[in-house]
């Protein structure tokens, strides 16, 4: 897994910057609840969408919280006075403080089944009745869009993927939650010299950088026609789950 207090520096560069935060932000807010008046964004990041949530609604007071302090630190410049250093599978927040919990690209970083569940949980712990739990979901698949670069990497070992949508459905039922709407938002393509570069610093997990394998897949991508052309941009999918009214 990549180091995030490593990553916060280079980290909106290199994910789209206010382009994708802007279209992210943009199709959360389009499945929040109607008079939505408490926020948190759970792993914020760098709080590059959590800023644009807090401007889009500002009747609404938005928290953020993220594990990485280099990630908190930047996002609390953004939002002073409103970001924590957190874990999501152990929000510091009581029981149905939040009219709405976000995370984005969250789950699929979880190494085991239970810690999505874990997480999942606590999202639906902190929701008050009527509240709205929005999650990214199926991010891996998401990037799959039909590229060269994804015909150079499609035969690279795989790992299990957390964030399946039917798996979080599953979780979000046993916490509680019921279906309450889907969206999603474009991304950012990614060129060869792109995935190359995220591949030398272990962006893809099951090959490590300088194994042997992974050198194999570098030189293949180095092959690759159009080193700075971005492929299509995937389209990250977005469920939402609300605690039903009265539930406790």
């Amino acid at each position: 897994m990549l180091d995030y207090d490593q990553e916060a520096e280079r980290y909106d560069d290199l994910r789209g910057g206010e382009p994708r935060a802007a279209a992210a932000a943009e199709a959360v807010l389009a499945l929040l609840p109607d008079g939505c008046r408490t926020l948190l964004d759970a792993a914020c990041g760098t709080g590059i969408v959590t800023r644009r949530l807090a401007a889009a609604r500002p009747g609404t007071r938005v928290v953020g919280a993220d594990l990485s302090f280099e990630m908190t630190r930047r996002a609390a410049a953004r939002l002073p006075g409103a970001v924590v250093r957190a874990d999501t599978r152990r929000l510091p927040f009581p029981d149905g403080r939040f009219d709405a919990v976000v995370t984005i690209w969250l789950l699929h970083l979880a190494p085991h089944a239970d810690e999505v569940r874990a997480m999942a949980a606590e999202c639906a712990r902190v929701l008050a009745p009527g509240g709205v739990w929005v999650t990214t979901v199926d991010k891996a698949a998401a990037h799959n869009v039909g590229s060269d670069i994804d015909a150079v990497m499609a035969s690279r070992p795989r790992s299990e993927p957390r964030d399946a949508a039917d798996d979080v459905a599953a979780y979000a039922a046993g916490a509680g939650l019921v279906p309450a709407g889907r969206g999603g938002f474009r991304g950012q393509g990614r060129s060869p010299r792109r995935a190359l570069a995220d591949l030398r610093r272990g962006w893809f997990v099951t090959l490590p950088p300088g194994d042997a394998a992974a050198e194999s897949f570098a030189a293949q991508l180095a092959a690759l026609p159009d080193q700075d052309r971005a492929r299509p941009a995937p389209r990250f999918a977005l469920r939402a789950f609300r605690r039903p009214d009265g539930a406790q």
